[in-house]
């Protein structure tokens, strides 16, 4: 067992020191394709990442970013069911592990056992190097479509895989999550694409009698119309000088935009709300975008309304809503 949980921090650092003498030029030339993939269609049947360079290209320009979207994710389901504890994790499509770094951070005091499946064998072998003394992992090749059986396990997350398979594939693939699992995690990007693919994924997995965890605070219709908007939210990530030279930025971050849904066969206890958008703090008052059993709505929370308001100031897109304490 690792002598202490994996973070965000040293996720960073196991990457500069693997990726530090990657070449510039075949860097940016890898990340323009990879970002080309990302925000276009993926082909359907052949990996990705192709190589050692692409695998090196997207640890340095996604596993931090995809790390930041998974952990905001099981943030809000440990909310939800603080009690439980998974001991076995398989991360499906987890190529270089950033949703196992990020489960073990989740569980850090007795992170489960991952399991990581990639049909991309340079991606695995990036990431056994780099989980080395911080990750309890087995890495197996694995086809990830809508043949791909799972061996029976607490917990499985999909991370940014939907998106490169055909929409059968993907009912098959969240199908047999659900027949293996007793909780799902998928996280997509915060498109409205990748919200419709959340929202399949969301369907199939009550349909196979789990009730969602989160964000949603009900196992009912999404309240919104399809067409005119669609729920995501945001992850704060911290640019390593790594970082910024393989996407030429120069903020020391980003915000990564992501949809998700965690569901469960066990009982949770969903948010009574959940804050949809950035909140808007004006003077002596702070507007809040919710979503409830109810529906979508708006709460505004003035100076009158004594520490309430302190905590609406403090409160961040995502968060639950009201704090348990004022509940």
């Amino acid at each position: 067992m690792n002598a202490s949980a994996p973070t965000a921090d040293s996720l960073r650092a196991a990457l500069a020191g693997l990726l530090g003498g990657l070449p510039p030029k075949q860097a940016t030339q890898a990340v323009d394709r990879l970002i080309a993939n990302y925000r276009g269609t993926t082909p359907t049947d052949a990996p990705v990442l192709r190589d050692r360079s692409d695998v090196a290209a997207y640890a340095a320009y996604r596993m931090p970013a995809t790390f930041e979207a998974v952990r905001g994710a099981l943030a809000a389901l440990r909310a939800a069911a603080p009690a439980w504890e998974p001991r076995t994790h398989t991360d499906v499509g987890g190529g270089t592990g950033a949703a196992s770094w990020a489960v073990a951070e989740a569980w850090g005091e007795r992170p489960p056992r991952s399991t990581v499946l990639d049909w991309a064998e340079p991606a695995l072998a990036l990431g056994r190097e780099l989980a080395v003394g911080a990750l309890d992992a087995e890495w197996r090749t694995a086809r990830i479509g809508g043949a791909l059986k799972l061996d029976d396990t607490d917990l499985v997350t999909v991370s940014y895989v939907l998106k490169e398979l055909t929409p059968a594939d993907r009912d098959a693939l969240v199908t047999e999550a659900a027949r293996a699992a007793q909780t799902v995690v998928i996280v997509e990007p915060g498109t409205p694409d990748g919200y419709e693919r959340i929202i399949a994924a969301r369907t199939r997995l009550i349909e196979a009698g789990f009730t969602v965890a989160a964000p949603c605070p009900h196992s009912g219709t999404c309240p919104i119309e399809p067409g005119t908007d669609w729920c995501h939210f945001a992850a704060r990530v911290s640019r390593s000088s790594l970082h910024r030279k393989v996407k030429g930025g120069s903020l020391p971050y980003e915000d990564e935009k992501y949809g998700y849904v965690a569901a469960t066969r066990l009982p949770p206890s969903p948010a009574a709300s959940r804050i949809t958008r950035r909140p808007q703090i004006r003077k002596g008052m702070v507007q809040l975008d919710l979503c409830g059993p109810d529906g979508l709505g708006r709460d505004t929370v003035t100076k009158r309304h004594g520490p309430l308001y302190r905590q609406a100031r403090d409160a961040e897109w995502g968060d639950s809503w009201p704090p348990e304490d004022e509940g």
